[in-house]
């Protein structure tokens, strides 16, 4: 059986920025947490809490330290209470979520009306709603243009969630312009997501079979099954090699690997050598 792997796949700038931060924030030593999972993907985060960083669902878990912010942002609320508890901040926000944030700010301070193109309650999005909120503007977040309420203000502006397929996001601004109204489009779609999303597709055409890898709380990752799912019947989704079963790839001559940008190197690589072992 041929493994190939996607051309674009694994862990992107951003993850590997805060992986890089947390270990370096870790081995200074005394107390760290996270504010939140780091990133998502579960093995990972057990690894750096068994290295010492705590995970921390709110400010008040936490009296003293290091507290890191995860790749996913936080409300700007969190930083200013942080500070005044007297924490030291290790900002590892992800630059491309930083730029989606300051997107929103700057279209809600022009006056527009905000949709966030994303998914509801997750960490991104409610970030960047809260980044708009500051600017006196209640954004809106809607998952696919379905979504969008009868009554929308004017003027209005569009940013989306780094982590969407940018099908997600043409079809929103599309029906808005079929409602007469003309948004002004900020396509804060990170580019390694869109890689990321293309290779899939492209590998997921191309073979018997094909592995997704990251974790089930990973937006991103879940995204790019979806979209090998409708290239590719024989499509899964894992987090570990043990969860595979050699039967799924009864008949199969070539096999697929993909992964999530919150997806490590060594994970992928435990897969594939899995993969070729049968």
């Amino acid at each position: 059986m041929n493994v190939v792997r996607a051309r674009h796949a694994g862990a992107c700038y951003g993850v590997q920025r805060a992986l890089d931060m947390a270990a370096a924030t870790i081995l200074e030593g005394g107390p760290v947490a996270t504010l939140g999972p780091l990133i998502h993907n579960p093995q990972v985060v057990s690894e750096l809490t068994s290295q010492g960083a705590s995970v921390v669902e709110s400010l008040d878990a936490v009296d003293e330290g290091m507290l890191i912010i995860r790749s996913h942002g936080v409300v700007p609320q969190v930083k200013a209470e942080a500070a005044a508890k007297g924490l030291t901040l290790v900002d590892a926000t992800c630059p491309h979520v930083a730029r989606a944030q300051k997107a929103a700010a700057s279209l809600a301070q022009a006056g527009y009306q905000v949709i966030v193109v994303g998914e509801s309650g997750h960490p991104e999005v409610e970030g960047m709603t809260a980044y708009a909120q500051a600017e006196g503007c209640d954004a809106l977040v809607v998952g696919d243009a379905s979504e969008l309420p009868d009554a929308i203000g004017e003027p209005v502006g569009i940013v989306v969630q780094t982590t969407q397929a940018k099908e997600s996001l043409d079809e929103v601004a599309e029906a808005l312009r079929q409602r007469g109204l003309d948004p002004l489009v900020k396509n804060t779609i990170c580019f390694a997501t869109r890689q990321r999303q293309q290779a899939a597709a492209e590998l997921a055409a191309q073979v018997d079979a094909i592995v997704v890898i990251g974790g089930r709380n990973s937006s991103n990752t879940s995204r790019l099954f979806d979209i090998c799912r409708a290239h590719c019947a024989r499509s899964c989704h894992i987090e570990v090699p043990h969860e595979i079963e050699p039967s799924w790839f009864d008949g199969c001559s070539i096999v697929g690997v993909t992964a999530g940008a919150s997806t490590p190197e060594d994970q992928i690589e435990a897969v594939v050598a899995f993969l070729e072992s049968l």
